[in-house]
């Protein structure tokens, strides 16, 4: 079945770069290996450059009438005090604040849009096994059914244990920690609280989700089975003692099968591409966790290659003479984004693991940042819009 792209993935470049290439008029299949969106503890932190793309879009009211919360402002607590260090409120975007929203809806909502266009197709249960290569390029995926998925380019967007990032050099950037996802109860109030708890052996994290904290635990890269040797009632006693925020950690966790763990990645491609087949968002450059970032990146990667790629796939011609423009106009906001999240590594978080770490006071720019509230808007920019955010510049061609 012959297709002008197919891209193997569903995650948030995947389904972006589908809406985007099928409002173009490319005819567009996307596969995912899953049978629905529903998976927990992905990346929910929607901001304000992504939903800028919504709003670009025409697309960002209906967009936030799905259940989310919303945060414009991030503080922390460090050494026992609470600072105040990122505020959205304004920037200048249609919607200065990070939505919270379950990936599951994020993901329903752009593959709803994208059904609209006549030449998309989302294949789900599906998996992109192999690359079909004919003539030096590659020509299409073969399905773990069988299938032959013929197409003039092929994108892969299917994470960072990609199967086709192989014969592509990686450059490891390595992260000091990993971290352990859980919920716990809270009380709803008015005002979203999501804020991050360093002091001395403790980096801990608390999302705001209305009803319920998604909780991040953090400790040293490949500690996870010497946290679990140590037992569950230790690991819950060391929540409780976060603060009043974890006091429902024992009606909450009962066994390790209600703590999730996610191992940290930091790495790039060298190259994204080839002829034939382009890399993108997560299969191209593993994100930190730091700052939520990864789904706005994966994003703006989308918006580009479809800005690149979506006129002359629609007029049938062959994107190879286009493809390392992508790479050349994502790479710099990548090593970017990864040179301040490995700064961040490197002297708060690997300092703060250490168990010998004394941190008896926030250090000087939590209190600088805190005491001078305009600071607030630079870490909010460079968290909520990127160093280079992308803008729908794609046709539509059912306009």
């Amino acid at each position: 079945m012959a297709h002008d792209l197919v891209i193997v993935g569903g995650g948030p470049a995947g389904m972006m770069a589908g809406l985007l290439f099928a409002r173009a008029g490319v005819k567009t299949l996307v596969l995912e290996k899953h049978r629905d969106f529903l998976r927990d503890f992905r990346g929910d932190t929607v901001h304000p450059s992504t939903l800028q793309i919504f709003h670009e879009l025409g697309l960002l009211e209906e967009f936030l009438r799905r259940p989310h919360n919303k945060v414009e402002q991030l503080g922390a607590r460090i050494a026992g005090q609470f600072k105040h260090v990122a505020d959205f409120r304004h920037l200048p975007v249609a919607a200065p604040f990070i939505a919270l929203m379950p990936q599951w809806d994020f993901l329903d909502f752009v593959a709803e849009k994208a059904s609209r266009y006549p030449g998309f197709e989302l294949r789900q249960s599906c998996t992109g096994e192999s690359l079909i290569e004919e003539g030096g390029r590659v020509a299409g995926v073969r399905t773990n059914a069988g299938d032959e998925m013929r197409a003039n380019l092929v994108i892969a967007s299917d994470g960072r244990d990609s199967r086709f990032r192989a014969g592509f050099t990686q450059q490891v950037i390595g992260a000091p920690m990993d971290v352990f996802w859980f919920r716990l109860p809270k009380r709803e109030k008015p005002v979203n609280d999501s804020m991050g708890v360093f002091d001395n052996g403790l980096i801990f994290v608390l999302i705001d989700r209305g009803d319920y904290w998604q909780c991040a635990f953090v400790f040293p890269k490949g500690k996870a089975e010497r946290v679990r040797e140590r037992g569950l009632d230790a690991f819950k006693a060391r929540v409780r003692a976060v603060g009043d925020e974890t006091a429902g950690v024992d009606d909450a966790i009962h066994s390790w099968d209600d703590v999730k763990l996610l191992t940290v990645t930091v790495d790039r491609l060298e190259q994204w591409s080839r002829p034939g087949l382009l890399v993108i968002g997560d299969a191209a450059h593993a994100m930190s966790p730091i700052g939520g970032v990864g789904i706005n990146l994966a994003v703006q990667d989308a918006v580009a290659a479809a800005n690149l790629l979506a006129a002359t796939l629609a007029r049938g011609d062959n994107p190879d003479a286009l493809l390392h423009k992508l790479q050349a106009r994502r790479m710099r906001p990548v090593k970017m984004t990864q040179g301040v999240q490995k700064l961040v590594q490197d002297a708060v978080i690997a300092p703060l693991l250490d168990q010998s770490a004394k941190l008896e006071k926030p250090p000087l720019m939590a209190r600088l940042l805190d005491a001078v509230p305009l600071l607030q808007a630079i870490p909010a920019r460079v968290v909520g819009m990127g160093f280079r955010p992308e803008h729908v510049e794609s046709p539509d061609a059912y306009r």
